[in-house]
């Protein structure tokens, strides 16, 4: 199964390991970390804080590089759901 949602919870510390892994999906900002509107259902871009956010099909097309981004997190907020 491909991921079909990804989250950032609380605590990023923009360390910019997420957007080195995975730039297409993830972008730090200087006080926090997005999922870029272009690979997102709801084509926006915010913090995602506020839950899951549904992937479009990029999302499964990289989805080692979601992965590498959330094991690579030194403080694993970037949690990934599969569908």
């Amino acid at each position: 199964m491909a991921i079909a949602k990804v989250w950032i919870e609380d605590g990023c510390i923009v360390c910019n390991a997420c957007e080195t892994a995975c730039p297409e999906v993830f972008r730090v900002t200087e006080d926090s970390c997005h999922i870029r509107a272009e690979v997102r259902t709801d084509a926006t871009e915010d913090t995602n804080m506020e839950g899951k956010v549904g992937l479009t099909s990029p999302g499964s097309e990289l989805e080692d590089q979601i992965i590498e981004a959330a094991e690579g997190c030194p403080v694993e907020v970037i949690k990934y759901e599969k569908g």
